[in-house]
C-alpha cells in the first residue's frame, strides 16, 4: 500500500533527510587514497548518533554497517571492512540512511578517489544527470514510468546501461516503501504519482552491461561484466508546486559544502539536482 504523507508529515522528515545529507558530505571529505572503509563507516555511524539519529542500515536484513560503501564494479550494497583500502582512481559510491524522529532519509553520490578515469568521470557526470532527470518527472499526474523512462533514455543515449535488479522506492517510517521506481521503463505506465507521496530516486548506472550478481558475503552487488557502476539518489516529496528534495544540502560544522584537500566530488556538491 502507497503512504500518502500529509503536508506535516513531510515537514517532519526534514531532518532525517538532513542529517543522512550531512553525514554523506561528511564521510565524502574522508575519501582518499589509503583510507579503511572501516573508517567511513565509523566515522559515520557517530556523526548519526551525535546528532539523536539511527543509522538506518545497520541491522537492516542483518546489514552489518552503517554506510553502504560501494567501489568501482560494485554497484549496491558494498560492505566498509578494514581490509577495504581505498586507492587512487576508484570511484566510491556513499549510501547513506538515517531515522530521526521514526521517519528515514536515504541519499546516494558517488566520489573520486584521487584522480579518476575519463571513463569513469563521463560515467558519473551522466548518472548526475540521470538523477536529476528523474526528479523532473516526479510531479502528480506522471507515472512511475515518466521517471525510469527519462533516467534509461539519458543513459542510454549516452552509451550507458541501467540495472535492471534493483531500483528506488517508496521512504517513510519503513526504508523501503511501495511504490518501487524503477530506472527504466515506459512513459505513461505504472504507478500515477500523487501528492504526498515520497520516494527516493536513485539512478544504478553501469559503463557497460547492466548485468549483476551478488557476491558470496550475500550483500554486496557487482557488475557481471566488471565495468565500473555510479550510483547517486535523493529523497524527495512530490507536492503540488514540485518535487522537494528532502535529502537537501545544508551548511554545518561536519557538512563543508566546498570540498578541500579530502574531497574530490564527482561532481562538485553545487551541481547536484
Amino acid at each position: 500500500m502507497i503512504k500518502i504523507k500529509t503536508a506535516a508529515e513531510i515537514e517532519g522528515m526534514k531532518p532525517a533527510g538532513a542529517l543522512s545529507k550531512l553525514v554523506l558530505r561528511h564521510v565524502g571529505t574522508m575519501i582518499r587514497p589509503g583510507v579503511e572503509t572501516l573508517e567511513l563507516d565509523r566515522v559515520a555511524e557517530s556523526i548519526i548518533r551525535m546528532h539523536g539519529g539511527k543509522p538506518a542500515f545497520k541491522g537492516y536484513g542483518g546489514f552489518p554497517a552503517s554506510i553502504c560503501c560501494s567501489i568501482n564494479d560494485e554497484v549496491v550494497h558494498g560492505i566498509p571492512t578494514a581490509a577495504r583500502v581505498l586507492q587512487d582512481g576508484d570511484i566510491v559510491s556513499i549510501d547513506t540512511g538515517v531515522v530521526v524522529n521514526g521517519w528515514v532519509g536515504d541519499n546516494a553520490w558517488t566520489f573520486f578517489c584521487g584522480t579518476p578515469s575519463t571513463a569513469d568521470k563521463g560515467l558519473c557526470e551522466i548518472t548526475r544527470d540521470c538523477l536529476k532527470a528523474g526528479i523532473e518527472q516526479a510531479v502528480p499526474g506522471n507515472r512511475v514510468g515518466d521517471i525510469g523512462h527519462a533516467v534509461q533514455t539519458l543513459a542510454e543515449a549516452n552509451g550507458y546501461s541501467v540495472v535492471r535488479d534493483y531500483v528506488g522506492h517508496g521512504v517513510g517510517h519503513e526504508m523501503h516503501e511501495e511504490p518501487n521506481v524503477p530506472n527504466y521503463g515506459k512513459p505513461g505506465r505504472g504507478v500515477r504519482l500523487q501528492a504526498g507521496m515520497v520516494i527516493a530516486i536513485e539512478p544504478m548506472i553501469c559503463l557497460k552491461g547492466y548485468e549483476s550478481r551478488v557476491l558470496p558475503n550475500r550483500w554486496t552487488v557487482v557488475t557481471k561484466d566488471g565495468g565500473t557502476a555510479a550510483h547517486y539518489e535523493n529523497t524527495l516529496a512530490i507536492t503540488n508546486d514540485g518535487p522537494v528534495i528532502l535529502t537537501a544540502d545544508e551548511e554545518g560544522p561536519w557538512c563543508p559544502m566546498q570540498g578541500g584537500e579530502a574531497l574530490t566530488p564527482a561532481p562538485t556538491p553545487s551541481q547536484e539536482a
